[in-house]
């Protein structure tokens, strides 16, 4: 994430948050067939292994985590390991630090404040492979979480809903969006079927030992393959080193030889695109 968070907390079983996780969100005040949609979806996910992520909030929330309980259901909390919140949830929250994970960045006796929850949202979207919004409002924080998954290149899928109802305005402007349209936990796991093939884990870290050559390249012949790896997309500097074979130190030279020319933008995440020559 950017920023990371300084601090992470868990309550539970930590190994949960480092296997196949999909995050189910949606709205607080969420329709029976709502709830029963993440329920469903949420016991089915877990029993192809998926555990799944939300962040305890009432409706769309609360129904996810209890259908996933018996396989594995991550929390995500806007306050500290010790507060309860809701309050209507405190037996679900107990629940969870004993069978599942319980999350946070709030130093404990941190009550949740409106300005906690997007930084709660950021988190349910990057311990995940998806996100899954089953019912949102055109204003809500699931679309946040939405925004931040995308953001951090995650998969987002949502669940259509009636044109009449206020609480699928939100879902149904991500599918025009061009988010995938799902209907069930199958649509999701097919959707996935690549990110799933390879278990979602930090890249081992790069070799950037130098190719056997026979003769060295010249300072020139380094520059122009830079600049072939880069373009108008914001891309990792990582993946230019890579690309273009140089040392990090040559690579971040000319970057650097780039932006002072004005040639070069600087994205969030360490990622870098090509301005136009003017």
């Amino acid at each position: 994430l950017d920023p990371p968070p300084p601090v992470i907390a868990v309550a539970g079983d930590i190994a949960l948050t480092s296997g196949k996780l999909v995050a189910i969100v949606g709205s607080r005040n969420a329709s029976a067939a709502g709830r029963r949609i993440a329920g469903e979806m949420a016991e089915a996910l877990g029993a192809e292994g998926v555990t799944v992520v939300s962040g305890l909030a009432r409706g769309i929330d609360t129904a996810a985590h209890r259908a996933s309980l018996r396989t594995g259901t991550v929390a995500v909390l806007a306050g500290g390991l010790d507060i309860v919140y809701p309050e209507e949830n405190r037996e679900l929250q107990n629940t969870i630090a004993a069978e599942g994970a319980l999350v946070t960045e709030m130093p404990p006796g941190t009550s949740p404040q409106a300005r906690h929850f997007p930084r709660r949202n950021r988190l349910i979207s990057g311990l995940s492979l998806a996100v899954v919004v089953v019912e949102a409002a055109l204003r809500s924080g699931s679309l946040i979480t939405a925004r931040f998954a995308l953001e951090q290149g995650r998969d987002v899928f949502a669940v259509p809903g009636s044109p009449l109802d206020p609480r699928a305005q939100g879902a149904n402007k991500l599918i025009k969006d061009g988010a995938p349209l799902v209907e069930n936990a199958a649509d999701v796991i097919a959707a996935l079927s690549g990110p799933f093939g390879n278990r979602f884990r930090e890249p081992e870290p790069p070799s950037y030992a130098p190719r056997p050559s026979s003769a060295p390249e010249t300072g020139e012949t380094v520059r122009r393959k830079i600049l072939a790896a880069l373009g108008p997309t914001p891309t990792p500097v990582d993946d230019i080193v890579r690309q273009s074979g140089a040392a990090v130190p040559q690579v971040r030279a000319v970057l650097l030889e780039l932006e002072l020319a004005g040639r070069l933008h600087r994205d969030p995440g360490d990622r870098v695109s090509l301005l136009p020559d003017s």
